[in-house]
């Protein structure tokens, strides 16, 4: 039964589909590892999971490593703590710990960790006894640079290594042995930042576009059974207005794609008895044979449905955010996805709370056409310090 512990772990960590979507005609795109994709700060968990373009923070290596090098303070560390999948389980969560500093105003350096705790499991052999007892996780370190091009443009490279324990090493007799997962991966991020001059308030248009997990594929076995991480490519933009000295929104928007093979589709060969013979991919191609960067690239083209399919599997996002003074923030968000592709569609709302250079943030979730969605009720809360050292002042003596 090892193997079913396995597929309970992978889809609790998932917590994305719906039912329907092993329905015909329904191919979500899977990966190893979706614990990288999850969103980890309250920040952008109230705004719909967008946070490619919009003003950097603690956070921003996550979303965007180009846009690091815009902080304005020296130092910055942020701490986010999720219960995930709360509806279902209660001992699942997902804590992150990020932070930058900035030895010049032109420069930063990152460092992000990641833990997934899949809560307790409980193995049992064919008979249904009770066996040993589980507690799969997983980990993300990253460390990363950024630097500013110009005053509007800034650019930025991460390094991860991703580990996998979905349940410990285990050998099977007439079975390929179990081990952890280990994989290395890049993100690249741009980010593009500029004034512009509508009525009589200050406003500001930022761009962004990113690469995030660029790596190499996964197995728990052997080569042979490796799954693609999930390498997406994302763009996003965001504009902000000063509405007066008090008080400005930003309304952000983004899309990103999952640059991985997509699930052809299967059909059957049966002989005059009606048997089924063999099983072969009647649309699409075969995803076990797609190389890393072929595998990437061919992700644009290879849907079975064609390019309507491909479109499909767009994921885009929408939010607004309201300040007061850099006190106090409003969000609210929207996430949607095809129900083709997976069906998460859900409305996102929080706030935020800042004081000095403490500050705090919270994030809800809403699905939409889905009340028992196993995200529903997801909760987010961060808590981030950012602050710039006072210089020493010069003493002039006579």
């Amino acid at each position: 039964m090892n193997k079913i512990s396995f597929f309970t772990s992978v889809v609790f960590a998932i917590g994305f589909s719906n039912t329907s979507v092993f329905a015909q005609n329904y191919r979500p795109i899977t990966t190893a590892v979706p614990f990288l994709t999850i969103t980890p700060d309250a920040r952008s968990g109230a705004m719909g999971d967008v946070g490619v373009a919009i003003s950097a923070d603690a956070n921003s290596s996550f979303w965007n490593m180009g846009k690091v090098a815009t902080i304005e303070k020296k130092y910055g560390v942020s701490l986010s703590f999720t219960p995930w999948l709360a509806k279902l389980v209660n001992d699942m969560n997902i804590s992150y710990l990020s932070g930058f500093y900035k030895p010049t105003k032109e420069q930063a350096f990152t460092f992000s960790m990641k833990y997934f705790n899949l809560g307790e499991l409980q193995e049992t052999d064919i008979g249904g006894f009770e066996q040993r007892k589980l507690r799969p996780k997983e980990y993300l370190f990253a460390l990363g640079y950024s630097r500013k091009l110009s005053e509007k443009l800034s650019v930025g490279v991460a390094g991860k290594f991703i580990y996998s324990n979905l349940g410990g090493s285990f050998n099977l007799a007439n079975s390929t042995p179990s081990k952890n997962g280990v994989s290395g991966a890049v993100d690249i991020g741009v980010y593009y930042k500029t004034d512009i001059s509508i009525g009589a308030g200050n406003n500001t248009l930022a761009l962004g576009a990113t690469i995030t997990d660029l790596g190499s594929k996964l197995s728990y076995s052997d080569a042979k059974s490796a799954n693609p991480i999930p390498t997406a490519i994302k763009l996003g933009t965001a504009f902000t207005t000063e509405i007066d000295p008090y008080n400005k929104m930003t309304f952000a928007f983004d899309a990103f794609k999952l640059m991985v093979p997509s699930p052809p589709e299967y059909s059957t060969a049966v002989d005059s008895s009606g048997n089924v013979k063999s099983y072969f991919i009647s649309a699409g191609k075969d995803p076990s044979k797609s190389a890393l960067f072929s595998g990437m690239f061919g992700s644009f083209s290879d849907a079975p449905g064609g390019f309507k399919e491909e479109m499909q599997e767009i994921i885009w996002a929408g939010a607004v955010e309201y300040w007061y003074n850099d006190l106090f923030a409003a969000r609210g968000g929207y996430f949607h996805e095809s129900k083709f592709k997976g069906n998460r569609q859900y409305m996102t709302f929080g706030f935020g709370l800042k004081y000095q250079n403490f500050g705090l943030d919270f994030a809800y979730l809403v699905p939409v056409g889905n009340r028992n969605s196993p995200l529903a009720e997801t909760l987010r809360f961060s808590l981030h310090y950012m602050f710039e050292p006072k210089q020493a002042e010069e003493t002039i003596i006579d």
